[in-house]
């Protein structure tokens, strides 16, 4: 087991490290290909197509995973269970397909074109597997997979996106590569799990708990997609396409977080079943040493590097992006906090009404903080709202969940490390003013001496603690 969920995570880390270098590989292209103004029309469209996608696939990135791995030793049970949850999908996912050309026919305006060359990414949803090959811990054809796909649409888009006017090109190869990773993961289920044709009522049963999940999903985006919405609408496209540079650091940065929740889920969840809760207890304090190490040197590293970054990856025309990094990068702490939380004690025990409280909670937070404060700060507003938000849902997680879980030691964690963070911020701050270097080669030193600073400091602390 411990063997597996090794070989899970190196397979979903080196996937997201990929996932994470793609985009920053295209971003700084696409940037001086099609401006502020093109980077936020773009943008807009996704973050749209985006949020009927998450409907179409109504919460089942949580709960799917979560019942595959309760059922996987019992091949009936399997095949039911994953032929009820397919059923459900499809009813719900095309009923949303449907709503989705409406919206690109009837409603869409200046991003429409752009709104129907992302329209693969909602017909994926009908053919998305991704929840039944986690719950039976299948990560590697996940990985290898869509490693290769996008790889592929990454190399269309340098060769095809040659001016402003090919941005519907850039929309239409990461619809498609969408829609052709969730195809090629099909051959993985084979001899696995089978369909077989099951009752609408035992289709209907899956739908109540994955509604539930959904508000929350729902929730989360409102403050991570529905912000790029609302800076278009209340500060221009030039604003959002700061704010979509700057966040998009910080979204890349986040998927290694991702990346361990989304392995320790269907694992905890088999051990919750199995009644092994000592064993749970114990898995998420080395998780959440392991992970607050980890996003404390990112989000304090980010903070050091930004405003040189932004200006030599994007161009100087988003310099402002290298602002908007610095606070951004905070919340990579709450989320890591956050997230370890959710996956490895709330949702394994299927107490879904607090991840619900959390997230609505903070959604609600931001919505309010961004109504008031993007008219007046711009994009800077919707990183107010943004710090906001993810803080809040650590705090109301705490607020139930305190006389459960040893919140002291884990605060402690962050203590810890934000004082490590700190130093290696003062260093790199201090590097960069008597390097006789400046552009990527003055960068890659600051970042060489954040890591052996960050890296040095948490090894002696591990030392010092094994030494105890």
């Amino acid at each position: 087991m411990a063997n597996s969920t090794r070989k899970n995570t190196m397979y979903n880390m080196a996937y997201r490290l990929f996932s994470v270098l793609l985009p920053l590989a295209t971003a700084p292209y696409l940037a001086r290909t099609v401006g502020t103004d093109g980077v936020g029309l773009y943008s807009h469209a996704w973050s749209v197509s985006y949020i009927f996608c998450l409907i179409g696939m109504l919460g089942l990135n949580d709960y799917g995973v979560r019942a595959i791995a309760r059922v996987r030793d019992n091949r009936d049970q399997l095949d039911r269970t994953f032929s009820g949850i397919w059923q459900m999908q499809l009813m719900v996912a095309g009923a949303t397909l449907i709503g989705w050309l409406g919206y690109v026919f009837l409603a869409a305006g200046e991003e429409k074109e752009i709104a129907f060359h992302l329209t693969m990414m909602s017909v994926s949803c009908l053919v998305s597997f991704d929840w039944c090959l986690m719950g039976l811990d299948l990560f590697r054809p996940i990985a290898l997979r869509n490693t290769f796909v996008k790889s592929a649409a990454a190399v269309c888009v340098f060769l095809f996106v040659k001016e402003k006017g090919d941005l519907w090109i850039y929309a239409f190869v990461w619809s498609l590569a969408t829609l052709i990773g969730n195809l090629s993961c099909l051959p993985s289920l084979r001899g696995r799990v089978k369909y077989q044709r099951v009752p609408l009522k035992e289709s209907l049963i899956h739908l109540k708990p994955c509604a539930v999940l959904f508000i929350s999903v729902m929730a989360v985006n409102i403050y991570r997609t529905m912000d790029k919405v609302m800076v278009s609408r209340m500060a221009g496209y030039v604003q959002n396409g700061l704010y979509e540079n700057a966040e998009k650091i910080i979204y890349c940065l986040s998927g290694f977080i991702s990346a361990i929740g989304t392995v320790m889920m269907p694992k905890i969840s088999h051990m919750q079943k199995n009644g092994e809760t000592e064993a749970i207890r114990r898995h998420i304090d080395r998780s959440m040493d392991g992970v607050l190490c980890m996003v404390s040197g990112m989000a304090f590293g980010v903070a050091a590097v930004a405003r040189p970054f932004a200006i030599l990856f994007y161009g100087a025309d988003f310099a402002a992006s290298g602002e908007l990094m610095i606070p951004l990068a905070f919340t990579l702490i709450m989320i890591g906090f956050a997230n370890v939380i959710r996956t490895q004690w709330v949702l394994p025990q299927g107490r879904d009404e607090i991840f619900v409280k959390s997230v609505c909670t903070g959604a609600v937070v931001n919505l309010i903080v961004n109504t008031l404060l993007i008219p007046r700060m711009q994009a800077m507003g919707a990183v107010a709202g943004t710090l906001m938000a993810e803080g809040t849902v650590p705090l109301v997680q705490w607020i139930i969940l305190r006389k459960e879980l040893p919140y002291g030691r884990f605060l402690g964690y962050v203590l810890k490390y934000a004082i490590i963070g700190g130093i290696m911020l003062a260093a790199v701050r201090v590097a960069a003013r008597i390097l006789p270097w400046g552009g990527w080669l003055g960068l890659g030193v600051q970042v060489a001496v954040g890591i052996t600073v960050f890296g040095g400091l948490s090894f002696a602390v591990w030392k010092m603690k094994r030494e105890r």
